[in-house]
């Protein structure tokens, strides 16, 4: 058996990590897997108002999200529950899931996945985020949607795209 090497203790500040935008939202990389020996990935995600991801569920990770502020209705095997500020999502492997963030603020959430590596996931399908902010319309590629990228890094990453965003 190899040895474990532990990693440094360390403090990131609100906007130190590796930030991408990604469908149109901004998430920032807390911790990942080399962080924390493949346990965990932990990622500081603000969606805008209104935004849903696409139907989906992950073949070997839970997804769990700690909302700091703003809301969201979130759909796992076909139960509907709202969170908000202080509230913990827990959303298990292999079940179906969405979610969609309130119309008035965005949704600002630490998303932690177990075991690591949905950083690898964020890295090959979104772009590197130019500033760390909400990307701009205007912005090249920072929202569009690219089906077919998004669905090859869905398959290499063991996440499944289920269905639109509702």
């Amino acid at each position: 058996m190899s040895p474990i090497t532990p990693t440094r203790p360390h403090v990131l500040g609100p906007t130190d990590g590796q930030s991408w935008w990604f469908l149109g939202s901004l998430a920032t990389v807390k911790c990942g897997g080399a962080d924390t020996r493949g346990r965990l990935t932990v990622a500081e995600f603000v969606n805008p108002a209104g935004f849903a991801p696409p139907l989906h569920r992950h073949h070997v990770e839970d997804e769990m999200f700690y909302v700091l502020s703003g809301t969201a209705r979130f759909r796992c095997d076909g139960e509907e529950f709202a969170a908000g500020p202080g509230d913990f999502v827990m959303l298990p492997v292999g079940l179906a899931h969405t979610f969609v963030v309130g119309p008035d603020e965005p949704l600002r959430a630490l998303q932690i996945t177990t075991p690591g590596g949905f950083e690898h996931f964020l890295a090959e399908a979104g772009e590197p985020a130019r500033a760390h902010r909400l990307p701009g319309i205007g912005e090249p590629d920072a929202t569009r949607l690219d089906p077919a990228a998004i669905g090859h890094a869905s398959a290499r990453h063991h996440v499944e795209i289920l269905g639109p965003p509702p």
